[in-house]
């Protein structure tokens, strides 16, 4: 028996040793592939040394291989895409929110070989983002092949992308706290052991296989002299201003279209000669620029820079970085804001000594505090930011400037610009996920409890004219599309049709219908498949066999939320009015009393909800005539009528002298 046999094996008890397992697993399958993604880099980049020195060109070479690197990454994305070009962890925020963890196992492959194409050839940005994204498609597919619930789903995909930044940075607390701040947006507790023990696990085997030379690392910087945190504070300020700018060169850059009459392969082409040629002049701001902030960090003084020359640096760093993605490059933000704030941090820094003679300003640590406020700006992650930090220096001299920089850019960066570099995307596709945990009733209630039963759709050779008469019939806007083999093949509802001329007997069903087709499973909360709907703007979402994601099972609209809501209340309201039940029957004399309402009762003509009633008493029944109701909130009391309570006798009589205020 195999070790995946094994853990399938003990996975099925569900239980949290076998959780744990699943995550030791997950860690060091990130841990090697993290190995593997490092290992490759250099190996490319050493043969695309090799190249330049024996065609004798230089750094002109990158002018040849960035273009075809990024080629390849778009080549790769066109064929197993799309979510292989781009940086991985938006791609990671859609597969949380939107489809309940699931991340394609066949996308894997294609992003580390995409991302060593493009790194090993030149292009710029950083294999965190790719790497994070491999980690959480490991997760995913783990989750699904040991058969865990929807939140430990959730738990294994975040603990993937958290060991990938762990590994790459040799960083497992950092790694743990970016995927409880931006991949999971919430600290709970339930998530954290998982997160925690696959971190640890990456890292350890990522240095055990390639060794702390090819991990980033810098030496020990101290605060110096208090008064310096003013400095430390001006130079966050100009960190937001830097990361901002790179946010909106990447939203600019991202949505640039070339003429019509270019063919599409031009894009990686074009987009690859651009960072090439900025890359001749500023060769620091190609590739994922670790050597060069390495040195950064390590400098005391001005070494052979210039301030200036760091702020072009910095600058040209932003704009090869956004071509690179661009051009459909699988790269990273998060080490091209690292390069970009410790160049500003460096140049702040040396700009102090030089042009205002402040002496006791060291280069290191005013870039290490840039490093963090940037990061901080751009992803909005202000513990990571710090948190990273500590653990690449492995000393806690620099706590309040970083922590300071970290806040402050964090605050200026939300009130300027809303959207972090991993929300930014999805907003342009009108897609809003989620920014918390937060628990509410539909958390209680699943799907499979309110969703409508599969009653049949359409098949994709229907014509819109009788998809048009099917919705009339049913009162649907909205239906699944299937093909000969009952497979879900889309989704079509009234606007589809609309959209494409209204019913006609010549467009069929297949012309017209949403191919990519947003499932959930019947165990996924309702509160999440809420989300979901809500996040596309949809009105409905097919619930598809957990073994099966082509068979559709039931349909999720928004009447199931109604009654997700119904059942929910009635929950709650039951437990609670069974506590409340229990607690006054311990009371002593606790008994049924009867009531009645005359028209000098403080009660007549109230509804049962405006009713301030006494504690220790609960309202059993109302009887009216020879009716007796049970009540409700809204239920009103009127002259004539008697109740019976159950409660104490002090309670029974102070509900017969009760006020007439309302609660």
């Amino acid at each position: 028996m195999g070790i995946f046999d094994t853990l399938k094996s003990s996975a099925r008890t569900r239980g949290t040793a076998s959780f744990l397992l699943t995550t030791v697993v997950l860690g060091v399958l990130v841990g090697l592939a993290t190995a593997a993604l490092v290992s490759l880099i250099q190996f490319v980049a050493q043969s695309t040394e090799g190249f330049a020195a024996w065609s004798r060109w230089g750094i002109w070479v990158v002018a040849v291989t960035i273009p075809i690197g990024i080629t390849v990454s778009w080549l790769i994305d066109q064929r197993w895409g799309p979510g292989v070009a781009g940086g991985g962890i938006t791609e990671t925020l859609v597969g949380m929110g939107l489809h309940g963890g699931y991340l394609p196992t066949s996308k894997i492959i294609p992003k580390l070989l995409a991302t060593v194409a493009v790194l090993g050839t030149g292009g710029s940005g950083g294999p965190e983002g790719p790497i994070a994204y491999i980690g959480a498609s490991l997760g995913s597919t783990l989750a699904r092949y040991t058969g865990f619930d929807h939140d430990r789903i959730r738990s294994l995909v975040a603990a993937g992308a958290g060991a990938g930044i762990g590994a790459i940075f040799n960083a497992p607390i950092a790694g743990m706290m970016f995927a409880m701040e931006v991949i999971l947006g919430s600290f709970a507790i339930r998530h954290l052991n998982a997160v925690v023990i696959a971190s640890v696990t990456a890292a350890v085997t990522t240095k055990l296989l390639v060794g702390e030379d090819l991990i980033l690392s810098s030496p020990a910087h101290a605060l110096g002299n208090p008064l310096n945190l003013f400095l430390y504070a001006l130079l966050a300020v100009i960190a937001v201003g830097f990361g901002l700018l790179y946010l909106r060169t990447l939203d600019i850059t991202s949505t640039a279209t070339l003429p019509a009459r270019l063919p599409k392969w031009s894009r990686p082409i074009l987009f690859g000669l651009s960072v090439a040629l900025i890359g001749i002049v500023w060769p620091d701001s190609l590739g994922s620029g670790q050597t060069f902030l390495s040195d950064l960090l390590r400098l005391e003084g001005a070494g052979s820079y210039v301030w200036w020359g760091l702020g072009l640096v910095a600058i040209a760093k932003i704009a090869t970085s956004a071509f690179t993605r661009a051009g459909g490059g699988s790269v990273g933000t998060f080490m091209p804001s690292l390069i970009i704030g410790g160049s500003i941090g460096a140049g702040f820094a040396i700009m102090m000594q030089q042009l205002l003679g402040i002496d006791g300003v060291s280069t290191g640590a005013f870039a290490i505090v840039g490093m963090a406020a940037t990061f901080a700006t751009i992803a909005r992650a202000p513990l990571t930011s710090v948190i990273i930090v500590f653990e690449i220096t492995g000393n806690y001299e620099l706590v309040l400037p970083l922590m300071l920089g970290a806040a402050l850019a964090t605050f200026l960066g939300e009130k300027l610009h809303p959207e972090s570099a991993y929300t930014m995307p999805l907003l342009r596709q009108g897609i809003t996920l989620p920014k918390s945990e937060d628990i509410d009733l539909l958390d209680t209630v699943d799907v499979a409890t309110v969703m409508q039963p599969h009653e049949g759709g359409l098949n994709r050779w229907n014509t819109l004219a009788e998809a048009a008469e099917f919705f009339d019939v049913t009162s649907h806007h909205g239906v699944a599309v299937f093909d000969d083999r009952e497979r879900l093949v889309g989704m079509i509802t009234l606007s589809d049709i609309t959209n494409a001329g209204g019913p006609s007997m010549s467009i069929t069903v297949a012309d017209a219908m949403t191919r990519d087709v947003i499932t959930i499973t019947p165990d996924v909360p309702v509160a999440s498949a809420l989300a979901r709907m809500a996040s596309l703007g949809v009105g409905r979402l097919p619930v598809v066999d957990p073994s099966d994601p082509v068979r559709v099972v039931g349909m999720f609209r928004r009447i199931s939320v109604v009654r997700a809501y119904e059942e929910a209340l009635s929950m709650s309201k039951g437990k609670e009015l069974y506590r409340e039940r229990s607690r006054i029957r311990s009371q002593p004399g606790a008994d049924f009393f009867d009531l009645a309402i005359d028209a000098d009762s403080p009660l007549a003509n109230r509804d049962v909800a405006h009713i301030a009633w006494p504690q220790d008493i609960i309202l059993v029944s109302v009887q009216r005539g020879t009716n007796v109701l049970v009540p409700h909130g809204g239920t009103t009391i009127r002259i004539g009528d008697r109740l019976t309570v159950f409660g104490t006798p002090e309670a029974c009589e102070n509900l017969k002298t009760i006020s007439h205020e309302t609660e």
